[in-house]
């Protein structure tokens, strides 16, 4: 996620961190580079005149602005919704560690440094854990190396055999839940706040692996593709007679917003990815970590995360 305040005059022509043009530069120039030849052409091609007037370009034009505009909102909805979910994990993560603390007793005092025998302990480590797998679950990467030291070491034998990882970590914490019920530790009102926060959490992963999932139809997406495209491509041939040698700065203009929207988009479609313009999951977990930690009461000695290069991953 790109972060960093907003630069004005003309600095803003100079931004190359998050921008779409690193994406689009080389079909742009292409097509800069055609409505050069056809100025030079005047249109002509093989010694025949292509005549095209600027009214199919109008007409054509504004729906597929809109059209573009339509696609991008989705997008853009998609990303919003990526982040009120993870901003729902943040919140009820937190939540669960109170719970966890203040209600479930215990014989013994919760000690900072205190291990995973403690039910408490490892109900809220599971809880980081389970931050870290639904990010790497979305971004399709291995999420060992974080999240075995927060496990048992038969938990972390169990999980690697789960299809779903955090799925899994929320049965576990199920698992545990009764325990604390069985072992009379906590009151079934009470266990069922506990509950409330877990659903909570387990609803927001799955809303994020809905989204993860059920991308914006390709044909829908097809459609933008080829159009912007053969608009963009056949636009110098219909303003050639009327622009002159403006032919070129016009046409790299109008096709750098409709690649850039096209290729915009592309990008904010999938939030949970990888990309500048997408969230900053780790830096998210992070925080979660930090949070939790904290209620432990533990010293750890992490950090929020710093945007690098205006960059937050």
């Amino acid at each position: 996620m790109i972060v960093r305040s907003r630069p004005s005059g003309f600095r803003l022509f100079l931004i190359f961190r998050g921008s779409v043009l690193k994406d689009i530069w080389k079909v742009l120039l292409v097509n800069i580079i055609l409505a050069t030849l056809v100025t030079m052409t005047h249109g002509d091609l093989f010694s025949h005149k292509i005549t095209l007037t600027a009214i199919p370009f109008t007409l054509i034009g504004l729906p597929l602005a809109i059209f573009l505009g339509f696609r991008n909102n989705a997008a853009y909805d998609r990303y919003c919704e990526g982040r009120n979910l993870w901003g729902e994990i943040v919140l009820q993560s937190r939540n669960f560690a109170r719970q966890c603390l203040t209600l479930i007793e215990h014989a013994q005092p919760l000690q900072a440094g205190a291990g995973l025998q403690d039910v408490r302990v490892r109900m809220i480590y599971r809880t980081i854990a389970f931050s870290h797998a639904l990010r790497h679950l979305l971004r399709g990467t291995d999420a060992s190396a974080e999240i075995k030291p927060l496990l048992t070491a038969d938990e972390w034998q169990q999980s690697t055999k789960a299809a779903n990882i955090p799925d899994h970590l929320m049965h576990q914490m199920g698992n545990d839940l009764r325990l604390c019920l069985n072992e009379k530790r906590l009151d079934g009102c009470l266990a069922a706040n506990i509950d409330t926060s877990m659903s909570a959490i387990t609803a927001a992963a799955a809303a994020c692996e809905r989204i993860k999932s059920t991308p914006i139809p390709f044909s829908y997406t097809l459609l933008l593709h080829r159009t912007a495209y053969l608009y963009c491509f056949l636009l110098p041939f219909g303003l050639v007679d009327v622009t002159g040698f403006m032919t070129p700065f016009v046409v790299g203009i109008v096709a750098y917003t409709f690649f850039g929207l096209d290729a915009l988009g592309d990008e904010i479609e999938e939030p949970f990815g990888n990309l500048p313009n997408d969230l900053a999951l780790d830096a998210i977990c992070r925080a979660v970590e930090i949070n939790l930690r904290d209620a432990l009461g533990e010293e750890h000695g992490l950090t929020q995360l710093k945007p690098v290069n205006f960059c937050l991953m």
